[in-house]
């Protein structure tokens, strides 16, 4: 199975406790952390959840 790259981008001040707990389990914690991450859809539900602080890298 695929990983996805993930790049978090935008600053977690200021979100909903709910975002921010996503993206800590995506392993997101600094602006700038990368984390890869199975390509499934949980990861995917993740992401759409907190698209707006994240970026996909493409390799």
């Amino acid at each position: 199975m695929a990983n996805v790259k993930i790049q978090l981008k935008k600053s977690l001040i200021g979100s909903k406790k709910d975002q921010i707990a996503t993206a800590h389990t995506l392993g997101l914690y600094k602006v700038g952390d990368v984390s890869e991450q199975p390509d499934n859809p949980q990861t995917k539900g993740k992401l759409a959840k907190i698209s707006h602080l994240v970026e996909i890298i493409q390799d």
